[in-house]
């Protein structure tokens, strides 16, 4: 059987192995993505907070140092930065994947061929040849010398390596993404335990104020229940209730000490006196507080951003993964000295090169494969849902926020009158007390609600900061 009528036979029978090896799936249609709305809450602003920097939007200057040493001590956030560089690495890798492989190579071998082998008859008969030299002579066993370089290289015929190369660099950009999102909640973390630091002293404040209002208050029983116009229950009453003010003073230093504590542990050291303002002031913070447009949250949340980023990663993983069903072309060159005898390897004549190209397409892994794209295939529409999800939440979070800031806003004016209010009722409830109109109970009860009422008051103060801090994160600020 001559050579064409060989390529006649085996051709078709390649042609129909790589077919086989070369059926795609469908590529994957992603639904339409849902509409952001036009604003929040109907708001008109164009322009947002969460595009100014923290160093703007804090006017503190005792909280602007604490955000300042966490972004640089925080070991949360210098974790996410290696997780940057492990991704820089990866997509370096993936640069460079398309480039050929070589290697210097240096290897020694020996074979001891059978006579009734092919290679063993043939260097038989070639050492009997009158054609050759002493120095051609093959030894027997052979010795397989080889000092020079070896390349391996897959041609990217497809684009495979094109969108695994895509799918590193969104990956990078996604954990660059993720780092900006551990520095937002970073900061709006630090911002919270500070205001709460400043709402405990001054609640620490109030309750020393009251007591000593108490104090006094339990003296005139006292000298009254000694001139027989008061009862020893009443001043038994008024003790109790200085008790009671006493032990919560307690009971808010240890709140105070897990908050210090904690925001220590975010600015990475141990416990240690945190320094910090006297009051809560709406003034530390310097900007108007506008939502924006929800439009803005796609450029500004950087886990929007990351989720995206993440959903092109693996849409080209997924591409990645249909080709992978394709042939692959490989070409496989050397260049070196070649010998079986160690004295004659670097002899000129010892030199030698080839090439070999080859095509090879999936055949019995097929299934292997199929299980690889069905994977890709879930974690593409897994990528989709979430980064749709982050939206629809980061829009729910400012909304909740917008709606905190305004009933927190009315809360703290009703508070600020109650607090008067009971102040005066306090004062007044004295005076009858002493001209004999009004009873202990009343004075006690006036004394316990403007007690309430102060706390009160401080908790309102301390919730409209923090939901601007909320509303802040939420729109994505805190990472520039």
């Amino acid at each position: 059987m001559n050579k064409r009528s060989l390529i006649y036979i085996y051709l078709p029978m390649l042609y129909a192995l790589l077919m086989l090896g070369c059926r795609l799936h469908q590529p994957l249609v992603l639904p339409q993505p849902g509409k952001l709305p036009d604003t929040f809450n109907n708001s008109s602003d164009t322009t947002g907070i969460g595009s100014v920097p923290w160093q703007q939007f804090f006017k503190d200057p005792y909280l602007r140092d604490l955000i300042d040493s966490a972004l640089r001590h925080n070991y949360e956030l210098q974790s996410a930065g290696e997780r940057v560089k492990i991704s820089g690495a990866v997509l370096m890798a993936a640069k460079h994947a398309w480039l050929p492989a070589a290697s210097i190579n240096a290897s020694a071998g020996v074979e001891k061929y059978g006579d009734y082998t092919l290679n063993g008859v043939g260097n038989f008969d070639t050492n009997l040849s009158p054609n050759i030299n002493k120095d051609q002579r093959i030894p027997d066993p052979t010795p397989d010398l080889f000092l020079g370089l070896r390349s391996s290289w897959e041609i990217d015929m497809w684009g495979k390596l094109k969108d695994r190369k895509k799918a590193a660099l969104m990956h990078f950009l996604a954990s660059a993404e993720g780092k900006r999102l551990v520095t937002t909640l970073l900061v709006a973390e630090v911002a919270s335990h500070y205001y709460e630091l400043i709402a405990l002293d001054s609640e620490l404040v109030v309750l020393q104020k009251n007591i000593d209002l108490q104090e006094s208050a339990l003296a005139t029983v006292s000298i009254q229940m000694e001139a027989g116009r008061a009862t020893l229950l009443a001043q038994q009453q008024f003790q109790a209730q200085l008790l009671d003010t006493r032990s919560r003073q307690y009971t808010t230093r240890q709140r105070l000490l897990q908050v210090e504590t904690r925001l220590n542990y975010l600015l990475g050291r141990f416990p240690q006196p945190v320094p910090r303002g006297k009051q809560l002031t709406v003034d530390t913070l310097s900007a108007a507080w506008k939502p924006g447009v929800p439009s803005q949250l796609l450029v500004n949340r950087p886990d929007i951003r990351q989720a995206e980023l993440e959903l092109g990663a693996a849409k080209a993983d997924i591409s990645a993964a249909r080709k992978a069903f394709l042939p692959s072309l490989n070409i496989t060159p050397y260049a070196g000295y070649n010998a079986f005898k160690a004295g004659l390897l670097l002899n000129p004549g010892s030199f030698a090169y080839g090439v070999l190209g080859s095509i090879t397409a999936p055949l019995f892994n097929q299934k292997q494969l199929s299980a690889q794209y069905q994977m890709t295939h879930a974690n593409t529409k897994i990528a989709w849902n979430n980064y749709q999800q982050q939206i629809l939440r980061a829009y729910q979070e400012v909304a909740v926020a917008l709606g905190n800031i305004d009933n927190q806003q009315q809360v703290y004016k009703l508070k600020s009158a109650e607090v008067g209010v009971l102040q005066n009722a306090v004062a007044t409830a004295n005076d009858l007390f002493l001209a004999g109109y009004a009873s202990y109970l009343e004075i006690i009860t006036a004394q316990k609600s403007v007690l309430e009422a102060e706390l009160s008051l401080i908790q309102a103060r301390k919730e409209m900061l923090a939901g601007t801090v909320q509303l802040y994160q939420a729109l994505g600020g805190g990472w520039k």
